[in-house]
């Protein structure tokens, strides 16, 4: 879960600086998730969960993978990140109203969520190589 924890507050630090920057602040993932879970002016309730999904959802589905997957353990992380940008692009965004693949906000819905995800993925899976390696003499 350190490893989900730190890839999280990673794609986080990026999701934030989108932001700043102004492009696509309409794309706001938190405020998204604060809205399903029924409480659209409390976005922080959508960060809480942003952090549960990656620490404890990907930290533990990585841990159970790790190893069975083709790769490095980077390599491992990027595809356990492509694999959940694609349920986020079919499940997620429709269910959120930004329809499928997140079309509603343009071309570049999917392809900057691809990139966070491939980003978050091999943090994930460096983090998860660095905490599980055995320190020798």
């Amino acid at each position: 879960m350190l490893a989900g924890f730190v890839a999280t507050a990673v794609m986080s630090v990026f999701m934030v600086m989108k932001t700043m920057m102004g492009v696509m602040p309409e794309l706001d993932i938190a405020a998204m998730l604060a809205k399903m879970m029924g409480a659209p002016d409390t976005p922080i309730i959508g960060w809480v969960g942003h952090f549960m999904i990656g620490t404890v959802g990907y930290g533990i589905v990585f841990a159970l993978l790790a190893g069975r997957l083709p790769g490095s353990l980077v390599v491992q992380g990027t595809i356990v990140g492509m694999l959940g940008w694609l349920a986020m692009m079919v499940m997620v965004m429709p269910m959120a109203g930004a329809g499928l693949f997140g079309l509603n906000f343009g071309i570049m819905a999917p392809i900057m969520t691809l990139m966070l995800h491939l980003i978050f993925g091999a943090v994930l899976g460096w983090v998860y190589a660095r905490s599980t390696a055995r320190v020798t003499e």
